[in-house]
C-alpha cells in the first residue's frame, strides 16, 4: 500500500522533540537482544497480566500479513488512549513489534510487514533483531507480554512516543532445524522497557512507523 511520506527533516524534528523531553534510561537502538537469543533468561514466573490481550489484533492490517505461528503469542495488555493520534500510533507500535517476530518466524528481514511499520533507525533495529536470530538458527516460541503502556505526542502532532514493559519470562528461543526449545532460569533479564518513537505518514489512511527504538534491559520498573 503506497503512503505519502514526510520530509526527513520534519520526521527528525518530531522525534527530537520527544527524545529531548524524555526521561529514564535509554538503550542501544541497533544492537541485537543477545540474552533473548540465547534463551538464558527464560523461566516459569507468573505473568503480571491477564492471559488474553486487552486489544484484539488484526492479522492483516493495512493489507499486510502479520500472522504468526500458533506457538508464538504476543500479548498486548494495553488500553487505547482517547487521543486519536496516540491510539493510532499505539496500534502501529503493536504492528511494528509483530512485524519483527513475523520476520523471525519467516527467517527473513525482507518480509513486507517490517518495511511497512518501520523507517530509518527503527527499520535498522528491526532488521538487526531478525537477522541475529536467523544467523543463530533460532526462531521464538511461547508468550511475550507487553504492559504498562504510555503514550506521549510531540507538540507538532507528527510523532508519538509509545513506551511499554515487556515480560519474556515465558518466551523462548527455538532451534529452527531441531525444534529444540531453549529454556533457562527466569530473572531480571526477563524484563525490558521499550521507548518507540512512531512517526506519522499522512495519507488516505494514516500510518505510523517506528523511527527510533530505545531499550532498557533488566528494567526494574517492569517487575
Amino acid at each position: 500500500m503506497n503512503r505519502r511520506t514526510l520530509p526527513v527533516t520534519a520526521a527528525l524534528a518530531a522525534t527530537a522533540v520527544l527524545l529531548l523531553t524524555g526521561c529514564g534510561g535509554g538503550g542501544d537502538d541497533s544492537s541485537p537482544d543477545k540474552d533473548k537469543i540465547a534463551g538464558a533468561d527464560q523461566g516459569t514466573t507468573k505473568p503480571k497480566k491477564s492471559p488474553e490481550p486487552a486489544t484484539s489484533m488484526d492479522d492483516n492490517p493495512d493489507g499486510v500479513d502479520l500472522s504468526l505461528p500458533k506457538d508464538m503469542k504476543l500479548v498486548f495488555d494495553w488500553d487505547r488512549p482517547a487521543d486519536k493520534d496516540e491510539a493510532a500510533a499505539m496500534d502501529d507500535a503493536q504492528h511494528f513489534v509483530r512485524s519483527i517476530y513475523r520476520g523471525v518466524a519467516q527467517q527473513t528481514i525482507h518480509d513486507p510487514a517490517v518495511a511497512e511499520y518501520a523507517m530509518d533507525r527503527g527499520l535498522s533495529y528491526a532488521r538487526t533483531q531478525i537477522q541475529s536470530r536467523v544467523d543463530a538458527g533460532l526462531t521464538s516460541t511461547g508468550t511475550r507480554r507487553h504492559y504498562q503502556e504510555k503514550t506521549r505526542k510531540a507538540p507538532n502532532g507528527n510523532a508519538v512516543e509509545v513506551s511499554f514493559c515487556v515480560d519474556s519470562s515465558n518466551f523462548y528461543s527455538k532451534e529452527v532445524k531441531t525444534k529444540k526449545i531453549r529454556k533457562g532460569v527466569a530473572g531480571p533479564a526477563s524484563y525490558d522497557f521499550f521507548r518507540v518513537v512512531m512517526t506519522k505518514f499522512p495519507g488516505k489512511d494514516d500510518l505510523w512507523r517506528a523511527s527510533l527504538v530505545f531499550v532498557t534491559e533488566k528494567a526494574g520498573q517492569c517487575r
